[in-house]
């Protein structure tokens, strides 16, 4: 099942597709272009991967990390499908990093590989970008290349669990104006879903509406002003941002 959360007429609400359209928690029936999407869900933590693909470590000419890189999102970067994200004045390399979302569903603490898919609620897609001006080191990156306002759309939808056969076997793709600038897989993760959750709930508790968002496969370049982004994921479908 796949569900959005909109704004609509001063009210949020949960919505489903239907037949090109969107039926609202209430019932009521509306075109997508009449609601603002908001995220699909309320991001508690947010945990980020660095270099979590081989091609895009070997792209930045660094090496694989030997276990995760992870760092802190604040609610703040999140925007919406349809969403606008600017681009500071003074940023030569602004790009855009098409990545898996994993939502977690139910509190997790020394979680195994095993029963990691157990405490998954559902996936979504985001574009997590980066102001790579202010890049200090990609083993740590700071607040300012990844924590700002509306900076990492997220959406358009929540994707149950078992919707997805496979987290580890879908494509990813990338848009800029109509031209593909991304393509990779999420098997070429070195980090895998189960590896992540058995990993931090290994020393934190992960709690509902918690993400990971997985990292992104090479492929990424500038941004301008102006230009629409789409980010695709097989199953999840399709995240539309524009740079202002």
């Amino acid at each position: 099942m796949k569900t959005a959360r909109v704004a609509f007429e001063g009210d949020i609400f949960y919505a489903v597709p239907l037949e090109g359209k969107l039926k609202l928690a209430n019932g009521r029936i509306v075109e997508e272009e009449q609601v603002a999407w908001l995220p699909p869900v309320k991001p508690g933590t947010c945990f980020a991967l660095g270099l979590n693909y081989m091609d895009h470590a070997t792209e930045l000419k660094f090496k694989a990390p030997e276990e995760p890189l992870v760092f802190l999102k604040g609610p703040n970067t999140f925007v919406g499908h349809l969403g606008r994200t600017k681009r500071p004045e003074d940023v030569t390399n602004m790009h855009y990093e098409c990545e898996l979302a994993v939502i977690i569903g139910r509190q997790a603490r020394a979680v195994s590989k095993a029963e990691a898919y157990d405490y998954v609620a559902g996936y979504t897609i985001a574009n997590d970008y980066a102001f790579r001006d202010y890049l200090e080191n990609y083993y740590r990156p700071n607040l300012r290349v990844k924590n700002r306002d509306h900076s990492t759309p997220l959406g358009p939808w929540f994707v149950d669990a078992a919707d997805i056969k496979d987290p580890m076997n879908l494509s990813l793709r990338t848009f800029i104006n109509g031209e593909k600038v991304q393509e990779g897989r999420t098997n070429d993760m070195i980090f895998k879903v189960d590896d992540l959750i058995e990993y931090l709930s290994g020393f934190m508790t992960l709690n509902p509406g918690d993400l990971l968002l997985t990292g992104t496969p090479k492929g990424t370049i500038d941004t301008k002003v102006g230009d629409e982004v789409v980010t695709e994921i097989e199953g999840l479908g399709k995240l539309i941002n524009t740079i202002v």
